[in-house]
């Protein structure tokens, strides 16, 4: 049972139990002093005795304790999240050696241990880099030539979710929604075009031509749809696609091929966090009252596996229908001169929530921002129940209550560079919190917290932090 606190809180449990020793030693031997005293007159001065006992016992186990704290239990916690950060988040920061002096040798040992696996780290890093580049040429010349391919062309696993979209198949998506890498085609296209040709290419195994529907039932799209040997999962070209792009318009391609092997569908918290999408998001507002002020610029982006999937972004300003003050105009540089003409909360909220469905949210101080949301659910006619993780309180399981969870400070602690002209926009602080998080998933991990339900479960052990934050 005790395995499962905390370093500092079993240190804690130890000093109380050390207290409560002493007091009961020290009042029995008061005890049996007067028991052989055998004189009733001096219980007062007994009691006295104990009284001036107890609070000198307590004091100086309270003073040891705050020391021991502060000089060990501390130091260790924080060296651990170091070497944690180092080890399996990339972060080459030095360890700080001055706040565990008090350790021995132990912090040198530890940062001696930690260069000499970064110098063999690096040696490898060399070779992998020099055919990463080979193969981002390759791509880069892939990329260029299906975008001349005057057709769009996606590929899906066998339970229809996306796995890739050239440039011409992101513009055919994003006439129905934003094109989302892990979303489902049924997102965007009624299901029973996809499902009924499906069949009969998995029955056949010959390609398929078939006539597609947008959801919303506005276009109609000729296609194919061919089996990809024998991967799971089909590609889909539409045959009839307008979509024109001009070469420096051209969009990378956008991929994951470990989604063709997607695994059985579970609930949320049973699912392995390196699995799961992620919607990482921030928000302006005209000041800091969820109930009364109103958002003015939205920005987010999605990670799925664990990475940040460039070109799937939010970054829209919202116009809030009150006039934005101009202390807050000062801090996020949003004037009610740039929001004219930007859409208004419903539309930008519906599109926000659009580009979340069937992800974790993820915010740095999440019920700050999931208020304004929530507050104008009603109007915007859905429901905002999506899993959300806050990487305030990853950052209290990770490196400690104790140290400072704003997102500067957890940037720091994990070598993350925000733009100066990007700090305190939407866009850029949810790019900063989303490399955050993707800098923590692998040291969840490391740290036994494999599930969603894990990390979950963790979280709550700090939830304190954001009330006392907000």
């Amino acid at each position: 049972m005790l395995t499962n606190l905390s370093l500092r809180l079993r240190i804690f449990l130890f000093f109380c139990l050390l207290a409560i020793g002493g007091l009961v030693i020290s009042s029995a031997a008061l005890w049996f002093s007067y028991e052989r005293a055998n004189d009733p007159e001096l219980i007062n001065a007994y009691i006295f005795a104990e009284i001036l006992i107890a609070f000198g016992l307590l004091a100086l186990i309270v003073g040891v304790w705050l020391l021991f704290d502060d000089n060990v239990a501390k130091p260790i916690e924080r060296l651990s999240a170091q070497l944690r950060a180092r080890a399996h988040a990339g972060v080459s920061t030095e360890l700080d050696l001055q706040a565990a002096r008090y350790l021995g040798d132990l912090a040198p040992a530890a940062a001696g241990l930690a260069d000499q696996l970064a110098a063999n780290a690096m040696s490898t890093a060399e070779a992998v880099a020099a055919e990463t580049a080979h193969l981002a040429s390759e791509k880069q010349r892939l990329t260029a030539l299906l975008t001349e391919i005057p057709v769009a062309m996606l590929l899906a696993g066998p339970k229809h979710q996306i796995v890739l979209y050239d440039a011409q198949a992101a513009e055919v998506l994003a006439q129905i929604a934003h094109p989302r890498l892990n979303a489902s085609l049924f997102d965007y296209l009624e299901s029973t075009g996809l499902t009924d040709a499906y069949a009969e290419l998995s029955k056949t195994g010959l390609d398929v031509k078939c006539t597609l529907t947008s959801v919303d039932g506005r276009q109609t799209y000729s296609a194919r749809m061919k089996p990809l040997g024998d991967a799971p999962g089909y590609m889909l070209i539409f045959d009839d696609s307008t979509a024109q792009m001009q070469p420096e318009d051209a969009r990378p391609l956008v991929y994951d091929f470990d989604l063709l092997d997607s695994p059985a569908d579970a609930a949320f918290e049973h699912r392995p966090v390196s699995d799961l999408t992620f919607v990482v998001f921030d928000t302006e507002t005209t000041g800091l009252l969820p109930h009364k002020d109103e958002i003015v610029q939205i920005g987010a982006v999605r990670v799925v596996k664990g990475k940040i999937v460039d070109g799937e972004k939010i970054d829209t300003l919202v116009d809030p229908g009150i006039p934005i003050p101009a202390a807050s105009t000062k801090v996020h540089r949003v004037s009610d001169a740039m929001v004219q003409g930007a859409p208004d909360i419903v539309a930008a909220g519906r599109s926000f929530h659009q580009f979340a469905r069937d992800a974790v949210i993820v915010a740095h101080n999440a019920p700050f921002d999931m208020a304004f949301l929530h507050r104008h659910a009603e109007r915007m006619q859905v429901e905002w129940n999506h899993p959300i993780l806050d990487t305030v309180l990853l950052s209290a399981v990770l490196f400690g209550a104790s140290e400072t969870h704003t997102l500067d400070a957890v940037c720091d602690r994990l070598s993350i560079t925000i733009p100066e002209n990007l700090r305190h926009t939407a866009m850029g602080d949810a790019v900063a919190t989303a490399e955050v998080l993707v800098c923590m998933l692998p040291m969840l991990t490391a740290r036994g917290m494999v599930t969603f339900g894990d990390v979950i479960s963790e979280t709550r052990k700090h939830g304190r932090l954001l009330e006392d934050l907000n």
